[in-house]
């Protein structure tokens, strides 16, 4: 019974992160850019990159309450010296993912968090598609000696459940070929609990978040070289 509810749920996050955009900002949606000028004193920080869509974005959240924000905070607290990244844009699929990466990964990049498929799901894409375009985001960090955490995401019921299989499988495979830290499910825990999401029953509130950003942080910490 539990494993329906959270496939129910699954299936409405689903509709939730495909939503049209907006035609001006809503929230945190676009939380996630890079600055537009150069700091004006000091070098730049290296940087932590979430790549995602709404629920990176932290969707009806305030900005310091998306996982990549509380993620940042975890940094701090345990004397990690990092520029976080929300590169996380609502309705993206895993083609988009790719198409901004090299954007997302200006600078000196020292993890990324890969965090796309969930509109690749809604939208019933080819998971033999959404394979080769995570590969290509891998590809890229590998090339460039990125540690990545890859988070997969579940797909809707309504695809039926040979897509399902094939659909999760996408991402034990890569985690495996590519020997990548792993977060099966990004909403492990929080997907179905009507307490952990906002009122749309779509996306995570701020506990929701919480627990998000700790599953997330248990495999990003290990990626990272030891504070000084």
């Amino acid at each position: 019974m539990r494993a329906l509810v959270v496939l129910v749920a699954v299936a409405a996050l689903m509709a939730g992160c495909n939503r049209e955009p907006a035609p001006a900002p809503v929230t945190s949606l676009n939380v996630s850019v890079e600055p537009t000028s150069p700091p004006l004193v000091g070098p730049a920080k290296p940087k932590i990159v979430f790549l995602g869509d709404s629920l990176t974005a932290g969707l009806g959240l305030p900005t310091d309450q998306s996982y990549p924000s509380l993620i940042g905070q975890k940094l701090k607290d345990h004397g990690y010296d990092y520029d976080v990244v929300n590169a996380g844009v609502s309705g993206d699929t895993s083609a988009g993912g790719v198409r901004r990466l090299d954007w997302s990964l200006e600078g000196d990049v020292r993890a990324l968090v890969v965090a796309l498929g969930a509109n690749d799901g809604l939208r019933g894409l080819q998971t033999s598609e959404m394979k080769k375009n995570l590969q290509a985001v891998l590809d890229r960090a590998k090339a460039r000696n990125i540690p990545v955490v890859l988070a997969g995401m579940e797909a809707p019921p309504n695809n039926g459940p040979d897509y399902a299989r094939e659909f999760r499988a996408v991402y034990a495979e890569l985690a495996e070929e590519y020997d990548v830290r792993f977060v099966p499910f990004l909403l492990q825990g929080v997907a179905g609990n009507a307490s952990l999401n906002q009122r749309d029953g779509i996306h995570p509130n701020a506990r929701g978040a919480q627990i998000v950003a700790d599953l997330v942080w248990a495999e990003l910490e290990p990626a990272l070289p030891r504070p000084n």
